[in-house]
C-alpha cells in the first residue's frame, strides 16, 4: 500500500509551522516532508518528530547563500538551487554540507539537492556539466553520512526558468553521476504538465531503481488528489504494484495546497487518503 508523507510547508497553513508535526500525526500521517528547515533548530525539529512519532523523509538543500542567513534569505531573493548555476559551486557545497547536519539530526534518509534557474549566460549543456559535477561530489559526502541525494525535474509553468524539467533528462543526468545514492524525484504534478503519461512513466523508471522518492498534486490547481483531472486511485494502484514487483519501498509526499484555506481545511481535505492511511 503506498505510503504518504504530509508536506508540512504546504499542508496545515492556517497552524504555526512547528505545530504542523502533531496537525499530521493526528490524521494518521507516519511521515513528513517540508522545503527547507532551516529557519528552526535542528533539535527542536528532531524533538517535533520524535513527540509525534513521525519520520523525516525529505527536505530540500538551501536554495543558494553560503552562511546561515544566506541559506534563510535565498528564497525570498528568488533563488531556487545552485546545483545547476556555473560559478555558484562554492554555494552549493556550503548549502549541501549545511543539509547534511540537519539530515543527520533528523534522522532524514533523502535530501532534494535544488537543480536552480538556468543561469543567463549558461547553455544548456554547460549547465548539465556543472550539475552532473557538484551531483558526483555531493554523492560523496551523502554516502559517507548514509544519504541519498534527488533531483527533480519541475514545470516552467510553476517554475519559469528552472533548468531541469523532463523526466527523461533527470534519469540521464543520474546515469551520467553514476552514484547509487543519486536518484529523481518523481514529482506527478509536474509531471503531467510537462509531459502527461504517467501510467507509462511511472511503470518504465521505477522499476530502474532510479526513483528515490514520489510527490503529488492534482492538476491543474495544486490542490488535493480528486479536485481535477486526474485519476488518482489508478495511479496509487500503479505505484503499488510496480513496488510489489521491483521492491520499491519508498514514501510519496503530499506536497499540494489544500483547496479549502480554512482553519482546519487540510484535515477536511483528506477523504482521499483516508483508505491509505
Amino acid at each position: 500500500m503506498p505510503r504518504f508523507a504530509a508536506n508540512l510547508t504546504m499542508m496545515y497553513a492556517d497552524l504555526p509551522f512547528l505545530d504542523r508535526f502533531e496537525a499530521a500525526a493526528k490524521d494518521g500521517f507516519k511521515a513528513v516532508e517540508y522545503l527547507l528547515p532551516y529557519a528552526y533548530p535542528a533539535a527542536e525539529l528532531a524533538a517535533r518528530l520524535k513527540a509525534n512519532g513521525l519520520q523525516q523523509v525529505l527536505f530540500n538543500t538551501p536554495p543558494g547563500g553560503q552562511n546561515s542567513e544566506g541559506f534563510n534569505a535565498a528564497w525570498a531573493l528568488g533563488d531556487r538551487g545552485t546545483a545547476s548555476v556555473p560559478g555558484r559551486e562554492a554555494e552549493f557545497r556550503a548549502g549541501f554540507v549545511h543539509a547534511l547536519h540537519y539530515a543527520d539530526a533528523l534522522d532524514c534518509p533523502r535530501v532534494h539537492a535544488m537543480v536552480g534557474l538556468r543561469a543567463q549566460h549558461a547553455s544548456t549543456q554547460e549547465a548539465d556539466r556543472t550539475l552532473v559535477s557538484n551531483l558526483k561530489w555531493a554523492a560523496t559526502q551523502a554516502a559517507k553520512a548514509g544519504r541519498d541525494v534527488l533531483i527533480e525535474p519541475i514545470n516552467k509553468r510553476s517554475v519559469p526558468g528552472f533548468h531541469l524539467n523532463r523526466q527523461d533528462r533527470a534519469h540521464a543526468i543520474v546515469q551520467a553521476v553514476d552514484a547509487p545514492n543519486v536518484k529523481v524525484q518523481m514529482d506527478l504534478f509536474h509531471c503531467q504538465i510537462v509531459e502527461g503519461d504517467l501510467s507509462t512513466k511511472i511503470a518504465q523508471y521505477l522499476p530502474t531503481g532510479r526513483v528515490g522518492h514520489f510527490q503529488i498534486a492534482e492538476v491543474p490547481n495544486r490542490h488535493e488528489p480528486g479536485t481535477g483531472e486526474l485519476n488518482w486511485d489508478h495511479l496509487f494502484q500503479l505505484i503499488d504494484q510496480v513496488s510489489q514487483s521491483c521492491g520499491w519501498d519508498g514514501w510519496i509526499g503530499c506536497e499540494y495546497n489544500p483547496a479549502d484555506s480554512t482553519p482546519g481545511g487540510t484535515s477536511r481535505g483528506l477523504a482521499w487518503a483516508r483508505p491509505y492511511m
